[in-house]
């Protein structure tokens, strides 16, 4: 990259506590590595499910030595995209939540629509948008909650390269690629947008630097390299499950632990 070499934490340090079925699990080193550059001390996740994300933000939070707090908004009953599903899904949410993250989470369980009334206006630092995935939900998501993210705060978009059933974030992102400046996108997994309020003052750093950057090969290199690094990720996770038992060369395989139900699609 033409900003010199670039080494983020997530390489040096990052390992999961969170391991669950998800499509997010493309993107974690960088919602670890974004977290890290930003600092935010407001994070609000619309369409949380089993947590994969969000709890990516607040282990970043802890291990970064951020001063923050994270709010978690879902129903947590499911939709047409993941179809319904029980209440151990959030059970399990919220014992992960006091057991790792006691004192910088917030687990609130209401729609979308109900939670806005809980904050105020350019309060947010960083805002994650997973909700269902229809074009005009996600219109509707990004118009409500686009006043209460602060100048120069960072907008994320899951699953806008999903083109399937009637998943349409990747034709309103494409929308907001043409109206919005500072945005930019990883095709790679399900996609996910990225996206900077304009104003304020934006924090700047490597990582935000080369996000948006106007050179085409820095954009091209970055995404190149969270490509390999939720491959490395995985590679390194799947490793650790086979561990040699006693002197034999026997191959142990660990569970994951905490798994909620998978789902093909969807939220979190």
């Amino acid at each position: 990259m033409n900003k010199g070499i670039y080494f983020p934490p997530s390489l040096q340090k990052f390992e999961p506590k969170r391991m669950v079925f998800s499509t997010w699990v493309d993107h974690l080193p960088f919602a670890y590595d974004l977290v890290e550059a930003i600092r935010p001390r407001t994070v609000v996740e619309l369409g949380v499910y089993n947590g994969l994300s969000f709890f990516t933000f607040c282990q970043s939070m802890i291990e970064n030595d951020i001063d923050g707090v994270a709010y978690a908004i879902d129903c947590w009953e499911g939709d047409e995209h993941t179809e319904a599903y029980d209440d151990s899904v959030y059970k399990d949410v919220m014992d992960h939540a006091r057991e790792n993250y006691r004192g910088i989470t917030y687990l609130l369980r209401m729609l979308f629509n109900d939670a806005l009334r809980h904050f105020d206006d350019e309060s947010i630092d960083l805002l994650h948008i997973d909700g269902l995935h229809t074009y005009e939900a996600l219109q509707e998501d990004f118009t409500n909650w686009y006043p209460k993210v602060k100048p120069g705060g960072i907008i994320l978009f899951h699953d806008v390269m999903a083109r399937i059933k009637d998943f349409g974030a990747w034709k309103y992102f494409q929308e907001l690629e043409q109206e919005y400046d500072e945005v930019f996108k990883f095709n790679h997994g399900f996609g996910l947008g990225v996206m900077r309020k304009p104003g304020g003052n934006p924090p700047s750093g490597q990582l935000v630097d080369l996000l948006f950057s106007k050179d085409e090969e820095d954009q091209k290199r970055l995404r190149q390299f969270y490509t390999h690094a939720a491959h490395f990720l995985e590679a390194r996770r799947q490793a650790r499950r086979f561990k040699p038992q006693g002197g034999n060369r026997g191959l142990n395989q660990a569970g994951l632990g905490g798994q909620g139900k998978p789902q093909p699609t969807g939220n979190d």
